[in-house]
């Protein structure tokens, strides 16, 4: 197997646990990818505490955090994210927007000082490496894996990304704003013939209007920029909160009609990438063990 991707969150602007966000649920922002031994975690909302007791429970002890931005969607499950507390575990957290602006560690450090919360930063005993770079910068974090980056259109900045492994490409392209009629060159660039895009589709092309410089897009859009850049599937990500099971069905419907290359993204569900190009796997019930 090439690699594998987990969701872990799937919603945006605030978690939404409720019997109406059963089906999709209701976990801000994380997905993991694994390459071979390698695990990248993608962004620290709510989801990534379940990613820190699932890494316990397989004893990965070594990850790269990849933030797209530091908006509190985004970081606000940092805290409870266990294997930062853990001495024999190594975390290496990198962010693109920040470089001039105080850095990452010091984000992450403010949200965990009090008032706003009781165990500080210096309480997490992991190895952690805090990294900023420019949105832009290609890495070759390992012989055989690159991470290729773009600045993203988002109010205080954001960064998409390209993770390349054994001939395939999964890109990660949350949270961002299109400007209607023209590309985000930025983005095509970044997906040119990959296998999947997870793309923040916050808005349905109705609500759009009333949302412009909000930071967020479509799926609309999203399906638009796959087909553009050969990009074979579309992730259909970080929904608004207020989109609960009924309306998401209804959205997966019609996007599925308008292209068969279009997969909404549910916690729990998984996708493998190989030679044999993409397989979806959906969680057998809500909130299933995902890691059996």
């Amino acid at each position: 197997m090439i690699f594998r991707v987990r969701f872990w969150g799937v919603r945006g602007s605030i978690a939404c646990p409720s019997p109406n966000h059963v089906r999709y649920g209701g976990n801000t922002s994380c997905i993991e990818v694994g390459v071979g031994e390698h695990r990248f975690v993608l962004d620290a909302g709510t989801g990534i505490r379940q990613v820190g007791k699932g890494f316990l429970e397989r004893d990965i002890r070594t990850a790269h955090l990849l933030l797209t931005h530091t908006h509190w969607d985004h970081i606000n499950g940092f805290p409870f994210f266990t294997p930062a507390y853990n001495p024999n575990c190594a975390i290496h957290i990198m962010a693109g927007h920040l470089k001039e602006a105080g850095g990452v560690q010091g984000v992450l450090s403010t949200q965990m000082n009090n008032p706003m919360f009781p165990v500080p930063l210096e309480a997490m005993q992991a190895t952690l490496r805090f990294e900023d770079f420019e949105a832009g910068d290609t890495f070759q974090l390992y012989p055989d894996v690159r991470i290729v980056t773009t600045p993203l259109n988002h109010p205080n900045g954001a960064t998409g990304y390209r993770i390349e492994h054994g001939g395939k490409a999964a890109c990660y392209v949350t949270d961002t704003e299109h400007v209607e009629g023209e590309p985000d060159q930025n983005i095509l660039g970044l997906i040119e013939g990959a296998e999947l895009m997870i793309y923040d589709c916050t808005y349905t092309e109705d609500e759009y209007p009333a949302h412009r410089g909000w930071g967020h897009s479509t799926w609309n859009e999203g399906m638009r920029l796959c087909r553009m850049a050969g990009c074979k599937h579309l992730i259909i990500f970080h929904h608004e909160p207020d989109h609960d099971d009924t309306f998401m069905a209804k959205l997966e419907a019609e996007a599925k009609a308008t292209w068969d290359g279009c997969v909404v993204a549910r916690e729990g569900m998984h996708l493998k990438l190989d030679s044999g190009g993409m397989e979806v796997i959906m969680p057998d019930e809500p909130f299933a063990d995902v890691l059996k």
